[in-house]
């Protein structure tokens, strides 16, 4: 072995036979699922190490350490595999792109710093929001790979206030003046700033959510490139995927977002983006297979962890995604604590290739705009199914504790009025068809909420109601507003107690088959809505 490593002391080998397996996951884990559900496999390496400072890595926070950081990912692929080690310091870096059998380790006190030059992200084409469209490159990639792992203890900080735009809204009135005055574009109007011309541009060609449309040679996309912000972490087609021990932070987009993946696990890191940032969404887990998202902080600007949400590359959006065809399933999602986030737990809206086998126990949401969310909208397809959910515990919660709304306009909780909602459902009833959205068999148990806007919200679709959903064991203090419950079938309420400003177990009722609530049967209520009690 000594003699096979000579070739390579400038490149600070350590070589011995030894794999690496570098998560060690409790099989308790897989204890008392509610369904079967694989061991989700984790990644091992050679023990052969390279730092990237032996390829010409400088960590003074000013050095570009693009080529340096890949010749040592490069380096230690070809050789079958091992650690490539980012020491202490301040890395300036551009994209990143993980190869297979590859660890990218950080050491105490290493931060990786993506730099702000857009020009050093290629145009690459991408999906988006469920849509095919072109993006910038991610500063963190991976595309057909196996056994990766991003692990140890440093910070990937994506640089993104260099990329977002900013709403009026989300700031104070100094922040929002030393915003505008600090330079960029300001669409007076809508009241939002934008870091360059090249991004409002881009805006304005966007019709549908974040994908511009017109936008047709080369120069065009080039003139947008500000506003084709990038997910920090894009892992595409990849099995055997491990990010443990590190932080993301300050992404441009999404922070991480896993696209038709196999065998993926999240364990014991840190999200954080402001959470003022535009899409600025934890994680999102879309047509992934076998994943694990356990032990971990989120603190988000939109949806904290998401399972084929809205917009981007989740199960994907609409015909794009029935396309694709994979749904998201088999993953446990535990021991999580979300900070801030448009929702601690989502499921929507575009999930058209499906969500099933899901798992999600003891979390602590604080101060997320909704706690538990399911939304999703016509035209999206899909089925979510089998989905449990138990154990979790919210405090100051805004909006709803639990929601359902299959009526989705596209805002963040909150952001809409309830008459556009209503303006949505008078729409004629469209006949069913793949377009057509299904949530059911869905189970909820031992929730406690202290603090919050109304207590629950169903709203499913008339012509294809929420079906076949049990919440039990839930106790709602400090809310608003009772739980309000339309077009569902096959919704049972037990040993529910909320208490809200407007009196304590409120349940008001419409277009509700087969409701079941503390055992008594409500077979069929209709349009004019009826007050229930929980108790």
């Amino acid at each position: 072995m000594a003699i096979s490593c000579l070739p390579f002391i400038s490149s600070g080998c350590k070589q011995s036979e030894t794999a690496v397996k570098e998560s060690s996951i409790s099989d308790a884990l897989y204890q008392n699922l509610p369904f079967e559900m694989p061991k989700v496999q984790q990644p091992v390496f050679p023990a052969y190490e390279v730092n990237i400072e032996k390829f010409g890595a400088k960590g003074d926070g000013l050095f570009l350490n693009t080529k340096a950081i890949n010749d040592a990912i490069k380096e230690v692929n070809q050789r079958g595999g091992g650690k490539v080690i980012i020491p202490e310091g301040i890395w300036l870096t551009g994209p990143i792109e993980l190869l297979s059998n590859v660890n990218l380790y950080t050491e105490q006190n290493a931060l990786v710093l993506f730099t702000g030059d857009f020009e050093a992200y290629p145009i690459i084409a991408t999906s988006f929001e469920g849509l095919e469209t072109r993006r910038c490159q991610s500063p963190i990639s991976a595309r057909n790979a196996e056994n990766i792992a991003i692990t140890g203890y440093g910070t990937f900080d994506g640089n993104g206030d260099c990329w977002r735009p900013v709403k009026k809204g989300k700031l104070t009135a100094s922040q929002w003046k030393k915003l505008v005055s600090s330079g960029g574009v300001l669409d007076e109007k809508q009241e939002i700033w934008y870091p360059t011309a090249g991004s409002l541009k881009g805006a304005m060609a966007c019709k549908d959510f974040n994908v511009p449309e017109g936008i047709n040679t080369d120069e065009e996309w080039a003139e947008i490139r500000p506003w084709l912000r990038p997910v920090l972490l894009s892992i595409v087609k990849s099995k055997k995927v491990l990010l443990e021990g590190v932080t993301f932070k300050n992404s441009p987009s999404w922070c991480l977002h896993p696209l038709s993946c196999e065998d993926f696990t999240v364990n014991n890191i840190m999200v954080i983006n402001p959470w003022y940032s535009q899409n600025g969404d934890a994680i999102d887990l879309e047509s992934c297979k076998n994943a694990l998202i356990i032990n971990s902080v989120f603190d988000a600007g939109d949806d904290a962890i998401c399972i084929e949400k809205s917009r981007h590359d989740k199960s994907g959006k609409d015909e794009d995604g029935r396309r694709r065809g994979e749904p998201c399933q088999n993953v446990i999602v535990k021991n999580n604590t979300v900070l801030h986030g448009h929702g601690g737990f989502v499921v929507g809206s575009e999930m058209s290739g499906g969500v099933k086998n899901i798992y999600v126990e003891d979390c602590t949401f604080m101060g997320t705009d909704v706690g538990l969310r399911f939304k999703s909208t016509r035209g999206r397809g899909g089925v979510v199914e089998n989905i449990y959910i138990n154990n979790i515990n919210m405090i100051n919660i805004p909006n709803e504790p639990l929601l359902f709304d299959l009526f989705y306009g596209g805002k963040g909780a909150g952001e809409e009025s309830e008459e556009d909602l209503l303006n949505r459902m008078k729409t004629s009833i469209p006949p069913v068809t793949e377009e057509t959205p299904a949530f059911r068999n869905i189970h909820i148990s031992n929730i406690v909420c202290r603090g919050s806007g109304r207590a629950m919200f169903f709203n499913g679709l008339p012509e294809m109601p929420i079906s076949n959903i049990t919440v039990k064991n839930v106790v709602m203090t400090e809310a608003t507003d009772g739980v309000v419950i339309s077009q569902v079938d096959g919704v049972t309420l037990e040993n529910v107690y909320v208490e809200s400003s407007k009196g304590n177990n409120i349940l008001n009722v419409k277009n509700a088959k087969n409701l079941t609530v503390d055992g008594k049967v409500y077979e069929e209520l209709g349009a004019k809505e009826e007050i229930l009690s929980l108790k």
